[in-house]
């Protein structure tokens, strides 16, 4: 086992994005070790790599301080940015419990290409007990987008707010959530509103993984591309920023590039180290 990294995805600064543990070999380690490092870091996820059968493919596994998860987007991008570091800029391939994922890396950034998405109206009981533990009404909700569960590796709830106000106020039951999202087996909700054409903000609780929100989650960006392709909003090839975080204090930038012809989605972001910056532990969400 290599030493456990501490970076942030989704950002060029060491108080932003989304921080991730990373173990860069974890050979040797068993579920259990995986889960305590995990538990013991709390961050929202830890990224576990293991050497693959080619110089620049790897299998890897994610964990939150309560749970394994198929996959995760921040740790990906985070991991990989790591990985670049020590191997130069170029393709990763990455076998997760969710499938192949492949990753181009440059300097400081990395884009992850996403298994096939796709996106389905949420039921009407998954919506109604989402929205009692939100404390969101429905007349809060924007019209334009209906409610769905959508799948990029993970499943998430995708729910539109009808103003930024309402999405600043996010104040959930947290059990109650939880409960409702492992009946769903669902990984995060996406809760988002939009800024402009292009431009979202968005938040992601996360209380399944003990974690209240995450401040960014590529899984979850890569879903909504998957979601706005379902709903016939991307008839050519279309680029999204999706901003989260900022409600947080660890403002996060992801991009999520979407094609009408693809069933995949790529999100590109920034990761840097927490390891070489002087200063306490940033804390990535509040957790339960």
């Amino acid at each position: 086992m290599t030493p456990l990294l501490r970076y942030t995805a989704f950002t060029t600064a060491p108080s932003g994005g989304n921080p991730a543990g990373i173990v860069l070999d974890a050979t040797g380690l068993d579920d259990a070790r995986m889960l305590a490092l995990a538990a013991s870091l709390g961050y929202s996820e830890t990224a576990f790599v293991f050497p693959g059968p080619e110089p620049r493919r790897f299998a890897m596994r994610y964990f939150s301080p309560l749970a394994e998860v198929p996959f995760c987007g921040h740790a990906t991008i985070a991991a990989s940015v790591a990985l670049a570091e020590r191997l130069g800029a170029g393709p990763l391939s990455l076998d997760t419990a969710a499938g192949r994922v492949e990753v181009a890396t440059g300097e400081g950034r990395a884009s992850l290409t996403s298994v096939p998405t796709w996106s389905r109206p949420a039921p009407e009981a998954l919506l109604s007990g989402a929205l009692q533990a939100l404390r969101w009404k429905r007349e809060e909700l924007d019209p334009r987008y209906p409610a769905h569960v959508a799948y990029a590796g993970a499943q998430h709830l995708v729910i539109a707010a009808g103003t930024r106000r309402r999405l600043a106020e996010l104040d959930y039951a947290f059990d109650a959530l939880a409960a409702l999202m492992r009946a769903a087996g669902l990984t995060t909700v996406h809760l988002f509103h939009e800024r402009a054409a292009d431009v979202f903000d968005a938040r992601n609780p996360f209380p399944v993984g003990g974690v209240v929100e995450d401040p960014a989650t590529g899984a979850a960006a890569a879903a909504f591309g998957g979601y706005l392709r379902a709903l016939g909003r991307v008839d050519r090839p279309r680029t999204l920023v999706i901003h989260q975080g900022e409600d947080l204090g660890r403002p996060s930038v992801l991009v999520v590039d979407v094609d009408p012809t693809q069933p995949r989605v790529t999100v590109t972001g920034s990761a840097v180290s927490l390891d070489e910056t002087a200063g306490p532990r940033p804390a990535a969400a509040a957790h339960r």
